[in-house]
């Protein structure tokens, strides 16, 4: 399983960034920019990527930045370099942290809580926040369409299958049980996306 997850990653990381440029100019850029305006104190943003989101960051205490994937790192670093930006880069998968409890005031995901275990994740999510920090999200979610629901149902194994994303799932319910009060959000589309993943969250969360 890990194997093929790697295997993947090594095929799809030399193209994410170009996969993803039409979506960013077209809109999502700007999502990211105004929610990360919200962080603040010492940040932890999980499954990094290719480093979308570091032009982002500003002002903060620290950065902390993870990828579990061997090929999406290396150009996570490259990217941090690049552009200056004082960041830790870690590898680390969402379900298993190697930070102390209560140890970041924020915590950054986006686009990660498709393609992990969620329980897990957001327990380890959980875990390094201090009490009364914050998860501020940016994923993509069931659609509250019924007729855009089942037919993401229908592209959820083939999904899956391709990118290792769950197009599907009721991410804000798996929050709210992870023991996070929801304090704003944003429903939204993703632009220039496929239909079937384009409904989107936006939003924060504090950690009870």
């Amino acid at each position: 399983m890990l194997a093929a997850m790697s295997l993947r990653w090594t095929i799809l990381a030399p193209a994410y960034d170009r996969m993803s440029r039409k979506s960013e100019e077209a809109g999502l850029g700007t999502i990211r920019q105004s929610l990360l305006a919200d962080a603040e104190g010492r940040v932890l943003e999980i499954g990094g990527g290719t480093g979308a989101n570091l032009r982002y960051y500003d002002g903060l205490a620290s950065l902390v930045v993870t990828e579990p994937e061997p090929a999406m790192l290396r150009r996570l670093q490259d990217k941090a370099r690049e552009q200056g930006t004082p960041a830790e880069v870690v590898q680390a998968p969402a379900e298993d942290l190697p930070f102390e409890d209560a140890s970041f005031d924020t915590v950054v995901s986006t686009l990660v809580l498709c393609g992990v275990d969620q329980e897990r994740s957001l327990g380890e999510v959980r875990r390094v926040l201090r009490p009364g920090g914050r998860l501020l999200f940016l994923e993509h979610v069931r659609s509250e369409d019924p007729a855009l629901a089942r037919f993401q149902d229908r592209m959820n194994r083939l999904n899956r299958f391709l990118v290792g994303c769950e197009c599907n799932r009721e991410t804000l319910t798996a929050i709210e049980a992870g023991g996070f009060t929801i304090s704003r959000v944003e429903r939204t589309m993703t632009p220039k996306a496929p239909k079937f993943v384009r409904p989107l969250v936006v939003g924060a969360a504090v950690a009870a």
